[in-house]
């Protein structure tokens, strides 16, 4: 299997579970590793074959621009978002932090990971489904 990385990617967004972090904001970076296999893409140069990188962007953008007070929560949508859009997504690796969060110390950033196959996704939606 193949994987597609999309590294560092920097978004201004207003998450947090104070209201102040809501209503001024803060940047948050984003890791994200996307395996599938675009065997066929390695070896006849056609976009068809693989997952456009640029819609993935897309995809994240369009969720960072809602509003949430956890990161877990962001990416939990952001990583459902896409196995929702691109089918071929096998598993997803998905870091996010939050620059400089407001917890009483000197710190870059802080942020969760999610690590998750596609039929894990499907069982944890059956489970919530069901309670």
């Amino acid at each position: 299997m193949q994987s597609i990385i999309l590294k560092d990617l920097k978004f201004y967004s207003y998450h947090g579970v104070f209201p102040q972090e809501r209503r001024i904001g803060a940047y948050f970076i984003i890791n994200v590793k996307i395996t599938t296999d675009f065997t066929k893409a390695a070896f006849t140069d056609e976009l068809k074959h693989t997952i456009n990188y640029a819609e993935i962007y897309g995809t994240i953008k369009n969720e960072m621009a809602q509003p949430s007070k956890l990161l877990e929560h962001v990416a939990g949508r952001i990583v459902t978002k896409l196995f929702d859009e691109f089918s071929s997504i096998d598993s997803i690796e998905f870091c996010i932090f939050k620059e400089n969060p407001p917890i009483g110390a000197d710190n870059g950033k802080t942020g969760v990971e999610m690590n998750i196959s596609r039929s894990e996704m499907e069982k944890l939606r059956r489970n919530m489904l069901i309670q």
